[in-house]
């Protein structure tokens, strides 16, 4: 199976399908590549070469102790398209992956990336405080740590129903999507993905999007109970010099169904662009 050497030694798996313009997706928390299968396939079909890669503690890549942050895990990602020689580059992100697309984007990316595009995605930043009142507030932070702490397997399960908006009548989510959450989630080591809650939370991606000067298309769930779209794609459209903001209606975080159907045929129109 294909891997890249990170700095530290860490071993990150990656994805690699098709040739032409690449496209990086990143994946959400505390997921891994197979969460874009689906978008791999569609991207390399469409003339593109797809690329996935585990971010580190997740999936099939090391589960390394330190460097659970923000900035080695964009930091990989800049290593990985090293490795590969990729220029002109398109990063998508979902979530925690987002945040990662962006982070990379802004401190990695000038001359290399072409276009960003998010969707359920963290930034700006997510924890409430005095300078961001409207934030989710720390307690239910502190409960997914307790979650992962005490009885992962059983909350992963549990939060596939919010997750995809399986607890909303109406849900046509199936129980397979929601048990492959979980399995993904199962792969993820526990102190690593312990330690992606406070990055997920905590990290300010204002200065970020501020420094993106390439077009973005931002994607977001109306009915998003993990990352609701006020606190953040609402916020962030307004950092970007040259974003677009499409809200699903009644779409929930996780990507798959009719919301999954529609954001494909939006990203890859953004592609074309």
């Amino acid at each position: 199976m294909p891997y890249i050497t990170a700095a530290d030694g860490a071993q990150i798996f990656y994805k690699d399908y098709g040739s032409g313009q690449p496209i990086i997706f990143s994946h959400g928390w505390p997921l891994c590549s197979d969460a874009w299968d689906l978008e791999l396939k569609l991207a390399a079909q469409a003339g593109y070469r797809a690329i996935a890669h585990d971010r580190r503690g997740h999936g099939r890549s090391t589960q390394t102790w330190d460097g659970n942050d923000m900035d080695t895990y964009a930091a990989d990602v800049s290593t990985l398209v090293d490795e590969l020689g990729l220029d002109d580059i398109i990063v998508v992100g979902h979530s925690t992956g987002g945040g990662e697309a962006v982070r990379f984007a802004a401190q990695h990316g000038r001359g290399r990336v072409s276009k960003v595009a998010t969707a359920g995605a963290i930034p700006p930043v997510m924890l409430k405080s005095e300078a961001n009142p409207e934030g989710t507030p720390i307690e239910a932070f502190d409960e997914i740590r307790a979650g992962v702490l005490h009885d992962r397997s059983q909350f992963y399960k549990d939060l596939s129903a919010p997750f995809f908006g399986a607890n909303r009548e109406g849900s046509t989510i199936s129980q397979g999507q929601r048990d492959d959450f979980w399995r993904q989630s199962m792969l993820a080591g526990l102190h690593q993905a312990y330690e992606c809650v406070a990055v997920f939370s905590e990290t300010d991606f204002t200065e970020d999007l501020k420094a993106i000067d390439v077009p973005m298309f931002i994607a977001h769930g109306e009915d998003d109970q993990i990352v609701p779209v006020d606190d953040a794609a609402r916020k962030a459209v307004d950092l970007v010099k040259n974003a677009t903001l499409k809200v699903y209606p009644g779409a929930p975080h996780g990507i798959a169904g009719a919301y999954q159907e529609e954001l494909d045929r939006d990203l890859f129109a953004f592609f074309r662009s």
